[in-house]
């Protein structure tokens, strides 16, 4: 897949030292030791680097995959599903640079709504998929343990990140997990997070194996540190 790094001419005209340190790394040797499909190599490595803050290297990595590696509506649900875990004001300025490689690729906008529930049903639907991933006991007995006055996170939760995301089409559960695993091991800092997601990964038939292999890829993005961090998590399992 070194394709995906055609679009960094500048630090190649530059610098072609780093060029080709960094192009022999990120886009032959990770791949060696990743059993990702190539549609996952593109979606966890546009994911960590939404919640790493790169637009600019987003922005090139997309104008080389779409359409060959992803689909148009992968993107915009790979988009949609970063804003409840890396929140609006991170993933503000990628919906800006989605919008300007789709004209510059000529896809048509706006794209047909992927959306399955609405005001009446979002809070059951995003429940039913809670207790799919985490088990019925386990999200019963968060909803039972809030502390007062901390409720209303919990239904923002079942309404708005499962209800309002999780229900889409265009993704589907393994791939939906797989990206979610990838923004909060990108994040760092959200342990107790990737652990649950961890487990929502392998409840939906994604294996341990594949959560390491898409540590692999996204390494020369997020660096040693939160890889083994994310690496020793896993390996709790």
């Amino acid at each position: 897949m070194n394709d995906l790094f055609d679009n960094f001419e500048r630090i190649e005209s530059n610098d072609p030292e780093f060029h080709e340190i960094f192009k022999n790394f990120a886009y032959d040797e990770v791949f060696k030791y990743s059993t990702l499909t190539q549609k996952e190599s593109v979606l966890v490595t546009l994911a960590s680097l939404i919640a790493c803050q790169s637009p600019k290297a987003f922005k090139k990595i997309l104008l080389s995959a779409v359409g060959k590696y992803i689909t148009a509506e992968e993107v915009k649900e790979l988009l949609y599903q970063s804003v409840p875990y890396v929140g609006f004001g991170r993933a503000h300025n990628f919906f800006g640079v989605v919008i300007k490689v789709f004209k510059k690729k000529e896809i048509v906008m706006p794209m047909k709504k992927r959306s399955n529930t609405d005001s009446q049903n979002r809070y059951e639907k995003g429940r039913e998929i809670q207790d799919r991933y985490f088990g019925k006991e386990m999200i019963q007995a968060m909803n039972d343990n809030a502390p007062e006055g901390q409720k209303h996170i919990n239904t923002f939760l079942e309404g708005y990140c499962f209800g309002d995301f999780y229900t889409r089409d265009g993704l589907n559960d393994a791939e939906r997990e797989l990206i979610t695993f990838t923004f909060i091991a990108t994040l760092g800092g959200c342990e107790n997070q990737l652990r649950s997601h961890i487990q929502a990964n392998l409840n939906v038939g994604n294996t341990k194996e594949k959560l390491i292999s898409a540590i692999t890829v996204i390494l020369p993005y997020i660096g040693f540190p939160r890889s083994l961090n994310a690496l020793a998590i896993v390996n709790e399992f």
